[in-house]
């Protein structure tokens, strides 16, 4: 790559896209990478701002950013991405389906390290809608050294850095939890909470089962649940300290494994999350009911993609976790 002035550069190939800005107008390259300058082109050049211009010479140790930014999308893109094509040095890369974006965040981090690199990504293990972009990339100046694209590239592995978990369907049962509840005191108002989340993910309420307080009863229903083939159980209610809260101790008495009781995330401190073979039993605390955004609506898309949780995917969430 030379530096030359704009009114040396006829016959020269551009290296780079130049762009134009006009507020509320428009912004984008107004010549393209690979454009041979002309004698009309000039004034245009000059009236861009440009006195001086970037045109390619062959030089076998870089690369131009183009070709780099080619390389960062080989290394992220993984499952049920699409890619943009390359547009002033960058490339963004956007969910082809609806899903839990996931990323390898410490080689991401690795390989920003390294001088020159830029990739850029929506928050790690949330969900997003299809044609949602989640990542951007592009190396920082015109040409780079291809030996720290191949750092990159070692970095990296064989594995993509980013893909899209996509959704499943799962038949889904549901236990209310409350004697105030099951001898219809008072009307049960945690069931339509429950269906408008779940329909966010085109799921339903299978198998519903109302049952008191007691820990026997509510153990009793989930194996009905169990038996009926339900996929993912949800109990609402009963999960505080109190000593009519029976809800944690029944799932307990399931035999189901339990990943935690208790999260670092306001509202829904008291979640609970167990596993009965591969179904899931959760475990609701009252704020669900009435709170917009709460722990169970950041593990749930995790759990519908198939993801198996374990502790540490708890105990990570204090920082960001007060909603």
């Amino acid at each position: 790559m030379q530096e030359i002035k704009v009114q040396d550069a006829v016959g020269c190939v551009l290296c780079h896209d130049v762009t134009e800005i006009v507020r509320g107008v428009v912004k984008d390259a107004r010549f393209r990478k690979g454009h041979v300058i002309t004698e009309a082109d000039i004034p245009v050049l000059l009236k861009l701002g440009k006195e001086n211009i970037y045109v390619w010479e062959n030089d076998e140790t870089k690369l131009h950013e183009n070709d780099a930014a080619e390389i960062l999308r080989g290394i992220c893109q993984g499952e049920n991405l699409s890619a943009s094509g390359v547009k002033e040095g960058k490339i963004e890369l956007k969910a082809t389906c609806d899903g839990v974006f996931h990323v390898d965040a410490d080689k991401l981090n690795a390989i920003n390290d390294v001088e020159e690199i830029c990739i850029a990504t929506v928050q790690n293990k949330i969900p997003v809608r299809k044609n949602k972009s989640v990542a951007g990339m592009r190396v920082i100046p015109l040409v780079i050294d291809k030996d720290k694209m191949e750092r990159v590239k070692k970095i990296a592995g064989d594995v993509p850095l980013i893909k899209i978990a996509p959704y499943k369907k799962f038949k889904v049962g549901l236990v209310v939890t409350g004697s105030e509840i099951y001898h219809e005191r008072i009307q049960d108002t945690f069931t339509p909470v429950i269906e408008a989340k779940l329909k966010n993910f085109g799921l339903q309420v299978n198998e519903r089962r109302m049952s008191d307080d007691s820990k026997e009863m509510t153990c009793e229903k989930i194996f009905e649940l169990l038996n009926l083939g339900m996929e993912m159980i949800l109990c609402t209610g009963g999960m505080s300290v109190d000593a009519d809260d029976k809800t944690p101790a029944a799932i307990k008495s399931t035999g189901a494994e339990v990943v935690t009781y208790g999260v670092p995330v306001l509202p829904g401190a008291m979640f609970m999350l167990a596993y009965k073979g591969d179904v899931s039993i959760m475990g609701l605390p009252g704020c669900v009911m009435f709170c917009s955004k709460t722990v169970f609506d950041m593990i749930l898309p995790r759990v519908l993609t198939g993801e198996k949780l374990i502790r540490k995917d708890f105990t990570t969430l204090g920082v960001g976790g007060l909603l």
